[in-house]
C-alpha cells in the first residue's frame, strides 16, 4: 500500500514538473535555445532537489540536509503557486488570444485609384499564323495566384504562431510575477518572526482572583535545517516583552537531534514568566528521539509535562504526550495526567493535536491549548488541514471544553506562510465572577 501511494505520488510529481516545463519553457521559447535548455535542466533538477529536501531530516546529517533544504523547500513553496498561477491563466489565454487577433488588412491598392499616367501600354504581341500560341498564358496567371495563396497561408499561420507565443510569455510572466511575490512576502514573514495575538477566554470555574490571568502559548517553532537559533532568540524575545504570568511550549520544537539543534534551542534558557514555563511533545519530536530533547528542556529550566499536572495557585495545568509516542509506548494517557484531580478546579490542559479534544472533553478539562495543524501554512493547506481536525486555528467550544489552535510559530519544511500567519498568543484568562 505504501508503495502504490508513493508511485501516485511520483507520478503527480512529474506530470506537475511536465506541465510547468510546458507552459513556463517549451511553449514561450524557440526550439534549441539557450532558455530552452536552461530550462529543461532545471525542470530536472528542482524536483530531485524537492525530494531531497523532504526525505533529507531522516536520511542525512543537519549539516549535509542545509545544502539542500533551502533550494528544495523553497521550490516546493514556489512550485504549488506557479502552478495555481499557470491554471487559472488557462482560462484567460482563450480571451487573451482574441484580443491579440489581427484585423483583415483593406487592399493595398484599389483599381480605381490608379491614375491613367501611370498605366503604360503593354506591347501588342506580333500576329502569329497559328492562334494556338496564345494558350501559354494561361498557366503562368494561374501559377501567380497559386503563389499568392500559398503566401498569405503562411502568413496567417506566422501570425496565429506569433500571437500563441506572444499570448504564453504574457501568461506564463504573469504568474511567476505573482508566485515569486506570493513566496517572497511568505517567506518574509516566517523570517521575520512570529507577532503576538490576543485572546480572552472566559472560565466558569476560574476564581476572581485569577481574573486576567494572562498564558503565551506557543507552538510548532520547528528548529531545523533552516529556522535556527536566531529564530529561537526572536521567539523568547517576543514572549518576554508581553510579560505573561505563564509560558506553554505545546510541541514539535525540533526537527533534529539534540546534538545537531541543542545549541539552535539554548535561547529557552532565557523565557520569563511568573509561574514558569512548560513542555508538551509534538508528533515531531519522536521523529528525531522525543526523550532526549525532554532531558534537554527541562535542563533548560523548562518544565515538561509527560502525562503529568501541575496544581498552580488558582488552576490546575496539565500536559499530555503526543499520539505519535503511541508508538513508541508513550502515547497520551489522560487517566494518569488527570483521573485523580480536583473537577471543582479549573483544568487548562496541553496537548499538541487538536484531535485529542473528545478524550479532553471525557475528562473535563476546561480549556484546551493545541498546536499541529499551522493553520493550512500555505494556502489552500487549510481546506486539506480542515479534513484531518476539529479545530484548524481559533478558538472553539466542545460541550463544556474549549479547545483554542496556535497557527504556530514557526514552519514546517517551505519556511513560508501564505494565509495563515505565524503567532505567539498571548490568552488572558476572564472570570465569571469577576
Amino acid at each position: 500500500m505504501i508503495a502504490v501511494v508513493a508511485v501516485a505520488a511520483l507520478g503527480l510529481l512529474g506530470l506537475m514538473h511536465w506541465y510547468l516545463w510546458r507552459r513556463l519553457v517549451r511553449d514561450v521559447s524557440r526550439p534549441g535555445g539557450p532558455y530552452r535548455r536552461t530550462g529543461t535542466a532545471l525542470a530536472l533538477l528542482l524536483p530531485a532537489l524537492m525530494l531531497l529536501a523532504l526525505i533529507g531530516g531522516r536520511a542525512f546529517p543537519l549539516a549535509v540536509e542545509r545544502w539542500f533544504a533551502w533550494p528544495g523547500y523553497l521550490w516546493t513553496a514556489l512550485g504549488l503557486y506557479l502552478l495555481l498561477a499557470l491554471l487559472a491563466g488557462e482560462a484567460l489565454r482563450p480571451l487573451l488570444l482574441r484580443l491579440r487577433r489581427p484585423r483583415p488588412r483593406a487592399a493595398a491598392v484599389r483599381p480605381e485609384t490608379v491614375r491613367p499616367e501611370t498605366v503604360r501600354p503593354e506591347p501588342a504581341e506580333p500576329e502569329s499564323a497559328e492562334p494556338e500560341s496564345a494558350a501559354p498564358a494561361e498557366p503562368v496567371v494561374q501559377s501567380t495566384a497559386e503563389s499568392t495563396a500559398e503566401s498569405t497561408a503562411e502568413s496567417a499561420v506566422e501570425s496565429v504562431a506569433s500571437r500563441r507565443l506572444f499570448v504564453s510569455r504574457v501568461v506564463a510572466g504573469g504568474a511567476a510575477a505573482v508566485a515569486v511575490g506570493v513566496v517572497g512576502a511568505g517567506t518574509y514573514g516566517v523570517l521575520r518572526g512570529p507577532r503576538i495575538k490576543q485572546v480572552t477566554v472566559p472560565l466558569a470555574k476560574l476564581p476572581r482572583a485569577a481574573h486576567g490571568y494572562r498564558i503565551a502559548v506557543v507552538s510548532d517553532i520547528h528548529l531545523g535545517p533552516i529556522l535556527g537559533r536566531a529564530h529561537t532568540r526572536r521567539i523568547v524575545d517576543t514572549i518576554n516583552a508581553v510579560q505573561p504570568d505563564l509560558i506553554t511550549v505545546v510541541g514539535d520544537l525540533v526537527d533534529g537531534t539534540v546534538p545537531e539543534l541543542g545549541p539552535a534551542a539554548r535561547p529557552l534558557a532565557d523565557l520569563r514568566a511568573r509561574d514558569g514555563a512548560y513542555f508538551v511533545t509534538g508528533n515531531h519530536e519522536y521523529f528525531s528521539g522525543a526523550a532526549p530533547w525532554v532531558e534537554f528542556v527541562r535542563e533548560l529550566g523548562v518544565h515538561p509535562l509527560e502525562n503529568d499536572r501541575v496544581e498552580l495557585p488558582r488552576f490546575d495545568l496539565a500536559g499530555v504526550n503526543d499520539l505519535a509516542g503511541t508508538a513508541h509506548g508513550q502515547g497520551p494517557d489522560y487517566d494518569r495526567a488527570l483521573g485523580d484531580r480536583d473537577r471543582t478546579r479549573a483544568a487548562v490542559l496541553m496537548a499538541h493535536q487538536p484531535v485529542t479534544i473528545r478524550d479532553s472533553v471525557r475528562h473535563g478539562v476546561d480549556l484546551q491549548f493545541s498546536g499541529h495543524t499551522h493553520g493550512g501554512q500555505l494556502w489552500p493547506g487549510n481546506y486539506l488541514a480542515e479534513l484531518a481536525n476539529p479545530t484548524v486555528a481559533g478558538l472553539e467550544r466542545y460541550g463544556d471544553t474549549q479547545l483554542y489552535v496556535t497557527r504556530g510559530a514557526g514552519a514546517w519544511g517551505p519556511p513560508v506562510r501564505v494565509g495563515a500567519p505565524s503567532d505567539i498568543t498571548v490568552v488572558t484568562l476572564a472570570s465569571l465572577h469577576a
